[in-house]
């Protein structure tokens, strides 16, 4: 705080206490009854201490948990573009570098009739689970092109302040970005040295392990709040061959 605004909120709380002794003052002058004073003297502090716990500590709290629960909405809806824009297209992409993809594909075939308790089982698999990623096997020209073209909207994503409720889905950014900016410096990804493709695949594992449990997370939000956009998600599941969009 400046001191300029400090010293000018002193001054004005001078003035207040001021003001209320002239008032106090006046209200003696005119009724020369201390007694009555003192009575709703002690009575108005007491009441304070009551107001602080109503004000500061009720009312407070509900509408911190009001503004709170619309800034996660708007974080999901910044998610749910998030996917539609680039993650789950890159999902695709990094299973390709995934040697063990089938392993990890048939524990997220995700469907209606997936619980609470099935999301949180899966969530901890995900952690412990090692990912085997290496970039010569799959398109890594395809997800160059692809990321690098996705820079802007990642880089406008990352401005969103309220990502600051949101750790994971921030590191997941970064990661994505940092990925994006490691490629968009090669002009080519055909001809690298092999200390190079490890690189390489270590930063797509960080971004993969990310996503993948970004995407579960996700999920398990759609069918909670939006069955149908989880309908969609569904058809469109990028660890499930057989999904098709088409309604059948």
């Amino acid at each position: 705080m400046k001191k300029s605004n400090l010293t000018q909120r002193v001054l004005f709380g001078l003035l207040l206490i001021l003001l209320s002794i002239l008032f106090y003052s006046l209200h003696y002058a005119i009724f020369r009854d201390m007694h009555h004073i003192i009575i709703y003297l002690i009575g108005d502090i007491a009441f304070v201490f009551l107001e602080v716990l109503l004000v500061t500590l009720i009312i407070h709290h509900i509408l911190n948990e009001r503004a709170k629960q619309a800034m996660i909405k708007k974080l999901n809806m910044v998610i749910g573009a998030f996917f539609s824009e680039a993650g789950t297209l890159l999902l695709k992409f990094f299973s390709q570098f995934d040697t063990e993809s089938e392993t990890l594909s048939k524990h997220l075939i995700v469907d209606s009739s997936w619980s609470p308790e099935h999301f949180d089982q899966m969530e901890v698999i995900l952690k412990k689970h090692d990912y085997k990623i290496d970039c010569q096997t799959g398109d890594l020209q395809g997800l160059q092109a692809f990321v690098v073209e996705k820079r802007a909207f990642l880089l406008r994503l990352l401005e969103n302040p309220n990502l600051l409720e949101h750790e994971e889905f921030t590191e997941l950014l970064w990661a994505v970005f940092h990925l994006a900016e490691e490629l968009s410096y090669r002009e080519s990804v055909t001809d690298l040295p092999e200390t190079d493709f490890r690189h390489l695949s270590g930063d797509i594992k960080r971004a993969y392990s990310l996503l993948v449990r970004e995407w579960l997370a996700h999920m398990e939000h759609l069918k909670n709040d939006y069955p149908y956009l989880f309908s969609l998600a569904i058809r469109t599941n990028p660890f499930d061959s057989n999904a098709s969009v088409e309604v059948k």
